[in-house]
């Protein structure tokens, strides 16, 4: 078998069972070897209590003293180089208080993880400053190297006892992070010079931070080796490629049972890997089988679409044919109205002129009632007169009798004149009555027209209320359709924005004859409701579809 892949990082630290089942009849290890080399002896709880107490009474107690020795110390040495008195008590709590600030920070970063070596540096260079203005506070450090070491002595003291405080808070934090890792013992460099070297590179390079676990491991190695030795008669080159991983990942941080388990979890990622590609496979064939679907769809809805269009442009046909005949019959029966108007008109001039012609044969009555009237004054004058006269000679007589056969004669023509104007009275009113009579036929025929138009006007209607009833038909047939797409789309899993391209595309096949620049953007805008932007996005994913050859039929 040929290893292929290693692992990103360090085996695990969790200890480690018999060999798997790959290897059979493998021995434990050769002697009863404890899980540690060696274990550090812990006493107990109130031990570590009094030690720790005394150590912080007397950490505390020395850095109290050297603090206070330095302080006096540099103040008065701080008034010998020229500060004022103000200044000169400052002086000490400046570069003492700088000290402890800084070792404070340093551990404050180291227990959060964010260490910054500078801090450190910073604190051991005003501790060397301090020390050095103590031990030269009475005067050259060479002349009396006893008195300078007395002066500068408890500045390191503290210092020490900060650096002891500092490493136990750096393992603490360590053991709590996990990342604490076991230092190898100076005897073991000592007494195994050539194998410590290659134990130190494996526990650095893969992560193995405890070093009994790392013995353990060694002595696991070598116990497997020699039951291998064993079985194959001393000669390891009897032994297979997968008896031998173990020896083989052991420099890589593998321990026993993880090298012997490689083969079989090599097999698994295999096995796991073909699974996967056998996924994939039907994956895309489940892909192929609804891209199908959906052209299936897509077409079945595409000729819906064109039936729908196909019937709606049928059913427009009509209803402009209905209105077309609603106007011709409209037409007709505005010119009939217009006639009859006119025919009306006539009828009333007529029956104006009827009753002027009355009114001009009652004047013509009241005149000639005048007329009789004024003959019969003038009769009782001439009367009158011969009555008067008739005691007057022959001559009057005669000259009454001839005035009055002249006025007789002249009301006589009078009366004639009337009776003519009384015929043509009377012609006039004959002639109105028969225009009457031919304007009431007139009528006649018109209210025929009308009802015969308003019958064209309600065969008209009838017409139109079939065609919307086809359209209707129509449109019920094309939803039916629309709802048999749509039940397809679902089917085929089409997410909005496929089903809104492929929507846009049947539009321009209806609307635009297959040709997506004469599609306008407000018909996308009203019909989905966004904006000019993606009404545009979906006109141009309709063009590729159509381009692509999509073609929804019924």
């Amino acid at each position: 078998m040929t290893i292929t892949e290693l692992p990103p990082q360090a085996a695990r630290s969790s200890p480690v069972s018999g060999p798997p089942d790959p290897v059979s009849d493998a021995v434990p290890p050769v002697s009863d070897a404890p899980s540690t080399v060696s274990e550090a002896s812990e006493g107990g709880p109130l031990l570590s209590a009094m030690l720790w107490a005394t150590a912080m009474v007397g950490g505390l107690l020395v850095g109290v003293i050297g603090f206070a020795m330095s302080y006096s110390t540099l103040a008065e040495t701080a008034l010998s180089w020229g500060f004022s008195p103000e200044l000169a008590m400052w002086f000490p709590v400046g570069i003492d208080a700088s000290i402890i600030a800084f070792l404070a920070l340093d551990l404050y970063l180291i227990r959060k993880d964010t260490g910054w070596p500078v801090l450190r540096l910073a604190a051991h260079a005003m501790t060397g400053a301090t020390v050095w203005f103590n031990a030269s506070s009475q005067g050259a450090i060479g002349a009396d190297p006893v008195q300078a070491a007395a002066h500068g002595v408890m500045p390191i003291l503290f210092v020490i006892g900060v650096e002891a405080g500092r490493r136990l808070v750096i393992q603490q934090a360590q053991i709590e992070a996990g990342t604490h890792t076991d230092r190898i013992p100076l005897h073991r460099w000592i007494l195994s010079p050539w194998a410590t070297p290659r134990l130190y590179r494996r526990m650095r390079l893969y992560g193995i931070t405890s070093y009994p676990e790392m013995i353990r491991r060694g002595q696991e190695l070598i116990a497997y080796e020699l039951w291998l030795k064993r079985k194959h008669g001393g000669d390891l080159k009897l032994a297979s490629e997968d008896e031998m991983l173990p020896m083989t990942m052991a420099p890589y941080g593998y321990t026993v049972a993880e090298a012997l388990a490689m083969p079989a979890e090599q097999e698994r990622a295999a096995e796991e890997r073909r699974e996967e590609a056998t996924r994939r496979q039907l994956e895309a064939e489940t892909r192929r089988q609804l891209a199908e679907r959906r052209a299936e769809a897509e077409r079945i809805r595409a000729q819906a679409q064109l039936e729908v269009a196909q019937a709606q442009a049928g059913a427009e046909a009509e209803r402009a044919r209905a209105q077309a005949r609603a106007d011709v019959t409209a037409a007709e029966r505005a010119a009939q109205l217009e006639e009859a108007a006119l025919e009306t008109a006539t009828v009333a001039e007529a029956r104006a002129r009827t009753a002027k012609a009355e009114r001009e044969e009652a004047e013509e009555r009241a005149r000639e009632a005048e007329a009789n009237r004024a003959a019969v004054e003038q009769q009782r004058l001439a009367d009158d007169e011969q009555r008067a006269a008739e005691a007057a000679a022959s001559i009057a007589e005669l000259e009454a009798r001839a005035i009055e056969t002249a006025a007789m004669a002249e009301a006589r023509r009078r009366a004639a004149e009337a009776d003519k104007a009384t015929a043509e009275m009377e012609e006039a009113a004959a002639e109105t009555r028969r225009r009457a009579a031919e304007a009431d036929r007139r009528a006649a025929d018109e209210r025929a027209r009308e009802a015969a138009a308003d019958a064209a006007a309600a065969q008209s209607r009838k017409d139109a209320a079939e065609a919307d009833e086809a359209v209707a038909e129509t449109r019920r047939r094309a939803a039916e359709i629309e709802a048999a797409a749509v039940e397809m789309e679902d089917a085929a899993r089409l997410s909005p924005r496929e089903r809104a391209a492929r929507k846009v595309a049947r539009m321009v096949l209806v609307h635009a004859g297959g040709d997506s620049e004469r599609l306008p953007l407000d018909a996308i805008t009203e019909a989905f409701g966004v904006a000019y932007s993606t009404a545009s996005e979906y006109r141009n994913e309709a063009a590729a579809l159509l381009a692509a050859g999509y073609r929804p039929a019924a």
